[in-house]
């Protein structure tokens, strides 16, 4: 039975498909469990953000600046939503949907003079959108949540 890996994900940043080098999706839920004098006693809902990390190679990382020169420079680049979408099979999938990225570019040069590799280059992002996250189609956020912030 096929399993999925990272050569089985297609990933869309809005409307550019991207092949990446590697990727990354980190959610930081600050939920805690509560206390009483000391002892567990239920939890509280705690801030939550998440970011990530796209790997590019020149090929790729060229498709992000023909989208910056299109807006008029990286930063002033609309936040978009993105999809990681891998199937192996006919019985695996994953869709993780991260909503309101924005990029940042950290990593531009890192030259080896030996060569034997491609450059890569690091653009990391933030999710900015209250739609935050959705994991196969589920949304990591309550509904009451995110009433009346859209």
């Amino acid at each position: 039975m096929a399993k999925i890996g990272g050569k089985n994900f297609d990933v869309n940043l809005g409307d550019i498909a991207l092949h990446v080098e590697s990727c990354t999706l980190d959610i930081t839920d600050n939920s805690a469990v509560a206390q009483t004098r000391g002892v567990p006693d239920g939890y509280v809902d705690g801030d939550v953000a998440a970011a990530g990390e796209l790997e590019l190679d020149s090929t790729n990382f060229n498709l992000l600046v023909d989208a910056a020169r299109s807006a008029g420079s990286f930063r002033e680049m609309k936040p978009f939503d993105s999809v990681f979408f891998a199937k192996a099979g006919e019985d695996e999938e994953m869709r993780v949907e991260a909503f309101g990225c924005r990029l940042k570019v950290s990593s531009l040069l890192s030259i080896d003079p030996k060569g034997g590799e491609k450059s890569k280059y690091k653009v990391p992002f933030d999710v900015t959108s209250p739609d935050f996250i959705r994991i196969n189609g589920v949304p990591y956020l309550a509904a009451a949540e995110t009433e009346g912030l859209r």
